[in-house]
């Protein structure tokens, strides 16, 4: 069976509009309160028009006030919202409207996720049966969850392991962790792994998130990748740049040590369109090396997404699914990219995620000696 394709659900063509009209607010009470209404919106488990009565109103929807709903009743009656369109082409700001629109593409909303996770004719990779998440961050760098928080909440999720990728120390603005901090994270990584009551049940990786510069270089050195379990790397700058940035991205998948190509091109939703290179040549270079394709399951990245997962799979990739999470409440991410990877009909072999722990620390450390 050929990839699925991702109908366009009217939770994203809603919160869009919404969105829209948060940003042609002067008002910041009135941005807020459109910008609230559609993450309400965006993050509906179910499709909207199951909320629409029979008498015609909408059921009531946290977050969301009576403007929202206006505009909610007439896509629904219509299938778009005269008032939201008129709004706009009066503000002045349509021409940044429509840019923010254009940056939206491919990104499912979490009514889509739950659905082809649901979705029986889709046979890539289960919720079931993923083990573990290989990529988040802790209060070593950016992140609010402790490593006895994301144990906690690994294991109660039912995974066998998970990697604490914080950033490193060349992205200051993450908060990037020094060498040192990083040796002490390592010490505490130990001592929870040496935890008898983890023994055999679950296990944490030493990881990091390197930054990859404009060269294609990443911002730590050979010695200090060799330290770590597992590498992503992934670029934070010239995101909204139209410049090929080819030579950049493969020169990233072709460094000794990195596992991962972490949210390649470090979209995000209706604000940059991210890299732009030629991913085929990408992805030929990465099945050469056996480097990772990171499907980024953070609602506002969603990168790679289905279109381009199934092109990476057509190349020969094996990929990597992973939350991003900085949060405890933001590791459900995960389904998003688990979600991506069933539209493409990735096969759960070629998603390192799903994995037996030796395999792939075996896998992880041969990538060191390439």
């Amino acid at each position: 069976m050929g990839r699925q394709k991702a109908d366009i659900d009217t939770n994203s063509v809603i919160a869009g509009l919404l969105r829209d009209l948060a940003a042609i607010q002067t008002s910041k009470q009135s941005k807020w309160g459109y910008a609230r209404a559609a993450e309400a919106i965006q993050t509906l488990s179910a499709p909207i028009e199951t909320l629409l009565q029979p008498d015609g109103t909408l059921r009531k929807i946290a977050n969301v006030g009576p403007s929202s709903t206006r505009v909610i009743l007439e896509v629904l009656r219509t299938g778009a919202s005269p008032t939201a369109e008129h709004k706009i082409a009066e503000s002045g700001k349509a021409a940044e409207v429509e840019k923010s629109r254009s940056l939206r593409g491919t990104f499912l909303s979490r009514a889509q996720v739950v659905a082809a996770l649901r979705n029986q004719n889709l046979h890539g990779p289960s919720l079931e049966d993923y083990r573990g998440d290989l990529q988040m961050h802790s209060t070593y760098s950016d992140g609010s969850q402790t490593l006895e928080v994301i144990v906690q909440t690994a294991i109660a999720r039912g995974y066998e392991y998970a990697a604490v990728t914080d950033h490193s120390y060349g992205l200051p603005i993450a908060n990037g962790v020094t060498m040192a901090r990083l040796a002490e994270q390592h010490r505490e990584i130990d001592r929870l792994n040496a935890d008898s009551m983890l023994a055999g049940r679950f296990r944490l990786i030493k990881g990091i998130e390197a930054n990859v510069l404009a060269d294609g270089t990443v911002d730590m050195t050979p010695e200090e990748l060799s330290g770590l379990e597992l590498v992503v790397a992934a670029p934070h700058s010239a995101l909204r740049s139209s410049a090929d940035q080819t030579r950049r991205i493969l020169t990233a998948v072709r460094t000794p040590g990195i596992h991962i190509l972490g949210h390649p091109r470090g979209r995000k939703y209706g604000v940059r369109p991210g890299v732009t290179a030629d991913w085929d040549r990408v992805f030929a270079a990465a099945a050469r090396t056996t480097v990772a394709i990171e499907i980024d399951g953070d609602p506002r990245r969603q990168d790679i997404d289905h279109e381009l997962a199934a092109r990476a799979l057509a190349a020969g990739c094996i990929f990597a699914l992973d939350s991003d999470a900085h949060a405890p409440e933001e590791w459900e991410f995960a389904e998003t990219a688990i979600a991506h990877a069933r539209l493409a009909q990735i096969p759960p072999e070629r998603v390192i995620n799903y994995w037996p722990l030796e395999f792939l620390l075996e896998w992880a450390s041969s990538r060191l000696r390439s």
